[in-house]
């Protein structure tokens, strides 16, 4: 193990990456879509349609953005639909054993998800891997935002962690928005194909992109702290 690699903090994303549950996050955007009587998507359809912030998502479908009134309606359902739908959730495969991995080996790790930070944190210790990370964060403020100040706030507090610093973390997700916020405050990304976006998506972000959380987190491993 290289000194670098010895450094490497990870940054993981939570829905789409650790939390399998874009099944879930698709029905729950039907439900939405339904408020506004938009016809239901596939999730091949939703994952080459989905963008940030998630009005501009809605735009694509409605031909134009959502009403303050609409929005408001559509993210209320979202929400409460994804709730009922996300306990039948698991984690990725593999995901428990790599997280605990990096962990064996000494290396630090953090989570940072745009889903309620209120919400988020009851969650990810009901499935037994809050002591995985030194720090569980998730949006704080409205949703429907980009990821890239959560990010410069997440940095900024793992300052005070061991020195952790952007230039020698890796963001894991799933997601454009990842790869923008990795850039926003100066880390790399690596892009998880099994969640909200395809791979075709994924490719235009000029970061690597693989088909599994292993493959993403072999791939941090060769990058110098």
């Amino acid at each position: 193990m290289t000194s670098g690699t010895t450094r490497t903090h990870l940054v993981w994303d939570w829905n789409g990456t650790l939390l399998d549950d874009t099944y879930a996050v698709v029905r729950a955007t039907n439900a939405a879509f339904a408020e506004v009587e938009l016809e239901p998507i596939t999730p091949e359809r939703y994952r080459e349609m989905y963008t940030i912030p998630i009005p501009r998502f809605y735009e694509r479908f409605l031909g134009r953005l959502p009403t303050e009134a609409e929005w408001e309606r559509m993210d209320g359902v979202f929400h409460r639909y994804y709730a009922e739908q996300r306990t039948a959730c698991g984690l990725t495969a593999g995901a428990e054993e790599l997280l605990r991995g990096w962990q064996r080996a000494g290396r630090s790790q953090s989570l940072l998800s745009m889903y309620g930070h209120e919400q988020l944190v009851p969650v990810v210790r009901g499935y037994g891997i809050e002591p995985r990370f030194v720090r569980v964060e998730g949006r704080r403020g409205p949703s429907g935002g980009s990821k890239a100040l959560h990010m410069e706030r997440h940095f900024e507090a793992l300052a005070g962690v061991d020195g952790i610093a952007p230039e020698n973390a890796v963001v894991i997700g799933d997601a454009l928005d990842d790869a923008v916020a990795a850039a926003h405050v100066g880390a790399r990304a690596v892009l998880y194909t099994g969640g909200s976006h395809s791979r075709r998506s994924l490719e235009g972000a000029g970061v690597p992109v693989v088909d599994s959380l292993a493959e993403a987190v072999a791939l941090a491993e060769t990058f110098a702290g």
